[in-house]
């Protein structure tokens, strides 16, 4: 069964590869990357009755 995946957009600094805030992006577009990562999707569940 293929399983079903969802994109994630995340910001990495471009020298030490760390995970950083879109408001950090923001303000130092030279020095980091936006990257789309793929993330996924957990079956639902059903209702308890």
């Amino acid at each position: 069964m293929v399983q079903k995946t969802s994109t994630k957009k995340v910001n990495r600094d471009s020298g030490t590869g760390q995970f950083v805030t879109d408001g950090y992006a923001k303000t130092h577009p030279k020095t980091t990357e936006t990257e789309r990562v793929r993330v996924p999707v957990s079956p639902k569940k059903p209702k308890k009755r």
